[in-house]
């Protein structure tokens, strides 16, 4: 009996990528040990993260780093630390930001739901450029670095952006902007790690802050993430995330890599990132996972992963009304395409996921609309062993072929 079924709940197959509702990446081996390792000794988290800052700056190129629980955290805490600095009774106020510069400025196509996690430390999101006019829908008009710098007040205390395919104006541009204003500029790269270049491509571009997941291409705790960038920032939003009970401010020695306690008034009280404080195992994990990440390794999996979906590719290519092909899909991996002729199969690529979800075990496929409704059943291959893909192509040939 697994660990799930002691409590009543049973695993699935998680073919739709490091998707946080099916509990992200799978973690190696190594990472496992070596949370296990840490859950058995206590240590002070704030010598812990100084100790991680040295990792997460030496790949990420950046001044310092810390790890959060997961990019949303990271999103939150950084835009904190844009807001207040290391003023602590503005600390103590948040997400209460009246009176303070709590603006932050994003191209309009690229606020999204994911962005509450900047909202969530009282900011006020404010879209640059104009929504859309004569395009399509779920199409807008291109802003341009005139509208961020049209967008940009007394009150702006960042400039946010994610780095998705196609989103303009091209991050050079938002970074120049953002220093001839003065203002950091922070940025949701969750998912764009592999490459291992992205570790530090854009602290290298400079952008003062950098959010990656440390449980998707990673493969770290699900619940956990990188800040990196500039120190001042990264100090801040670290004594925002701290258990800051315990010894008074005269007696509190923090490390100084990261907090400068000669410019404090005084110790914070628990500050926004109390809700979200990362664990010493999940800290431990991700240096692990970060440290096994390199090009090799990932080009090894990655490629581990296209064979695996080739014998599954394989396995369809003679059904009538299938296509399938592989394609580079987020986080490193590939992913496979599977796309299904109705009038031929007799089914939609709806109904071919759910027989998938609804079977034993239960799969789940990538579930976005844009690609269902498109024909398109798309299998992710980052959770994927042979036994696994041999599951998923048996039972796919089954959906298909019945």
């Amino acid at each position: 009996m697994s660990i799930y079924e002691r409590f009543g709940v049973k695993s699935i197959i998680n073919a739709a990528g490091p998707a946080t509702r099916y509990g992200g990446a799978l973690m190696e081996k190594a990472v496992l040990e070596a949370m296990d390792e840490a859950a058995r000794e206590s240590v002070r988290l704030d010598e812990l993260e100084a100790a991680a800052s040295k990792l997460i700056a030496d790949v990420t190129h950046a001044e310092a780093g810390i790890v959060t629980a997961g990019a949303s955290a990271a999103l939150t805490l950084g835009t904190a630390a844009c807001i207040v600095g290391f003023d602590v009774a503005k600390m103590n106020r948040l997400p209460d930001t009246t009176g303070m510069p709590n603006e932050v400025v994003m191209p309009w196509h690229q606020i999204c739901g994911y962005d509450h996690a900047i909202r969530a430390a009282g900011a006020r999101i404010i879209g640059a450029g104009i929504p859309n006019d004569t395009a399509p829908p779920q199409e807008v008009n291109i802003t341009t670095r005139w509208d961020i710098e049209s967008a940009i007040g007394s009150n702006t205390a960042a400039l946010a952006y994610a780095v998705r395919p196609g989103s303009h104006p091209p991050l050079e541009e938002v970074v120049e902007i953002g220093k001839r204003y003065k203002i950091p500029v922070i940025i949701d790269a969750a998912a764009e790690v592999p490459p291992m270049e992205n570790l530090h491509r854009f602290i290298d571009m400079g952008v003062d802050l950098v959010c990656i997941s440390g449980g998707k291409g990673i493969r770290g705790p699900q619940a956990s993430g990188i800040l990196c960038g500039r120190r001042d920032l990264i100090g801040s939003a670290l004594l925002q995330m701290l258990d800051m009970a315990g010894e008074s401010f005269d007696k509190w020695d923090p490390p100084a890599s990261l907090i400068p306690k000669e410019r404090l008034a005084g110790k914070p009280e628990h500050g926004i990132g109390r809700a979200m404080k990362a664990s010493k195992e999940a800290i431990i994990g991700l240096l692990v996972a970060l440290q096994n990440l390199t090009e090799e390794k990932h080009a090894k999996k990655a490629e581990y992963a296209k064979r695996l979906l080739e014998g599954i590719q394989a396995r369809l290519k003679d059904l009538a009304g299938v296509e399938v092909g592989i394609a580079e899909g987020i986080s490193g991996y590939p992913l496979l395409k599977v796309k299904i002729d109705e009038m031929v199969v007799g089914q939609n690529a709806y109904e071919i996921a759910r027989k998938l979800r609804d079977g034993d075990p239960r799969i789940y496929v990538e579930n976005r609309d844009r690609y269902l409704q498109n024909g398109l059943v798309v299998i992710h291959s980052i959770n994927f062993d042979e036994e696994v893909a041999r599951i998923v192509g048996d039972r796919l040939y089954a959906a298909m072929g019945s």
